[in-house]
């Protein structure tokens, strides 16, 4: 009587864009959890499921080749998000790339910490470059939306500024379980923002401009009336324990 052939792993063949992509998903796994001078092209192949000969096959240039690729696949998907047609109030359409933004962050924190968290001897001058093209792009389009194509020094610094601590924020809400829901957060970031624009509206003519025209054609129910509201009751009653 034979014995049973021994049992063997069902190997499934892919396309070559679908393989690519299932490396490419398992790389930003491993790289978003571990330093990236940590991860093997071993550890891509096993969560990949596949041989190590394969991985090479895919990216014959190494993990640094695989690290770049990932880097930039995550920042093709990112820098969609800012993309927001005109329509509608300012902080409304602002909201509208928080939404998407913060989607992209919650469904894909893995791509995303492996964007924005370096540090490692994977970094190179194209990564840095491929970060920066992120929040560069993302800049322009927060300038779009506010409404100003040639911008000067302050509020261009103003809009990286407040880019960064998007950036920020999105990293500790992700190392804080998630915490507070989407919603809170993002009501939190577009009052940031007007409130950036307002502090630098106070001492910049172009800032103090673009403000004047962005309240124009904000609702008096919306963020910045709320904010202004919040802001002065703040005023009022430090004004009075002042007195």
């Amino acid at each position: 009587m034979t014995s049973p052939a021994p049992a063997t792993r069902a190997y499934r063949r892919l396309g070559v864009e679908e393989r690519r992509r299932q490396l490419l998903a398992a790389a930003l796994t491993l790289f978003a959890h571990q330093p990236p001078d940590e991860v093997s092209l071993d550890d891509v192949a096993e969560a990949a499921g596949v041989s190590r000969p394969l991985v090479y096959r895919y990216f014959p240039g190494g993990k640094q080749q695989l690290y770049e690729t990932a880097l930039r696949s995550a920042a093709d998907q990112l820098e969609l998000c800012f993309t927001e047609p005109p329509g509608g109030a300012p902080t409304q359409r602002v909201a509208r790339v928080l939404d998407r933004y913060l989607a992209f962050v919650d469904e894909h924190d893995a791509g995303f910490s492996a964007l924005l968290r370096g540090g490692s001897v994977a970094e190179t001058s194209r990564t840095t470059a491929i970060v920066d093209e992120v929040r560069r792009a993302a800049a322009e389009q927060i300038l779009v939306h506010i409404g100003v194509d040639r911008p000067a020094l302050r509020l261009r610094m103003m809009v990286r500024t407040w880019i960064a601590a998007v950036e920020a924020a999105s990293l500790i809400w992700l190392d804080e379980g998630k915490q507070p829901a989407t919603e809170e957060l993002r009501d939190w970031l577009v009052d940031h923002l007007v409130a950036l624009l307002a502090a630098t509206a106070a001492t910049d003519t172009q800032t103090a401009e673009a403000v004047r025209t962005l309240v124009g054609l904000e609702a008096a129910d919306g963020p910045v009336g709320r904010l202004a509201d919040g802001v002065a009751g703040v005023v009022a009653d430090a004004s009075e324990r002042l007195r």
